[in-house]
């Protein structure tokens, strides 16, 4: 492992902005902040949004600074990414961020149900190979339904046709309330979205500015699954 990663870890331990369980929970050891959030760590009642796989977090600290009424955490197993976001949030005193390392397929070890009001999958692993593994395959819909209030809402964008195409499929498999569905998202955004709506979808990751200047087409859905 690298110095710079080293660095980094040794940093993130000493913030308080950044949670890293073992990495497979212990039925018997109930992780600490699982169902108070809101009361232990943010210290309000606003709504709990989660982006899954978050990378660098420029999505969780975006939305952070364009809603400063909700709580934000970023969910991702790569630690040295995590940091970027983490450090940025700290910097500019963002208190409605928190960053979780841990696998997503024990997120609901980590929250109450109900304690979830919004779920964000941006350009995740489109796992072409192992179709169970994608964040919108009935398994990992599973595990959000056990933790979003009802009527919550999971938000994806994504490049890649393969997955965005599943998840169409489970959407009408399962019969889940689509809010928004484009297979080109900065050619087809209605002309009276909120601006507010609008600024958001153009918020950037690293990755998606990767597949941009490489021509990708952006793909963007919202449902909801109860």
């Amino acid at each position: 492992m690298g110095k710079n990663k080293l660095r980094r870890f040794a940093e993130m331990k000493l913030w308080d902005n950044v949670f890293e369980p073992t990495l497979e929970p212990n039925p018997q050891e109930a992780f600490p902040l699982k169902g108070k959030w809101h009361t232990d760590y943010f210290k309000n009642e606003n709504p709990i949004v989660l982006e899954l796989g978050c990378g660098k977090g420029e999505y969780t600290v975006g939305l952070a600074k364009h809603y400063p009424d909700r709580n934000f955490i970023g969910v991702d197993i790569k630690g040295s990414r995590m940091f970027v976001g983490a450090k940025e949030a700290l910097d500019e005193g963002l208190d409605n961020v928190a960053f979780l390392r841990t696998k997503i397929d024990f997120i609901d070890s980590y929250f109450e149900a109900g304690e979830v009001d919004e779920i964000w999958l941006t350009f995740s692993d489109p796992q072409p190979v192992k179709p169970r593994k994608r964040l919108t395959s009935e398994q990992f819909i599973a595990r959000y339904r056990r933790i979003l209030k009802p009527g919550g809402l999971i938000h994806m964008k994504t490049d890649s046709d393969v997955l965005f195409e599943s998840t169409e499929e489970q959407i009408h498999e399962h019969s889940y309330q689509v809010v928004e569905l484009t297979w080109d998202l900065y050619h087809s955004i209605p002309e009276d979205l909120d601006p507010t709506i609008r600024e958001i979808l153009h918020i950037k990751t690293h990755y998606e500015q990767l597949f941009t200047a490489k021509g990708s087409v952006i793909k963007y859905c919202s449902f909801r699954i109860s």
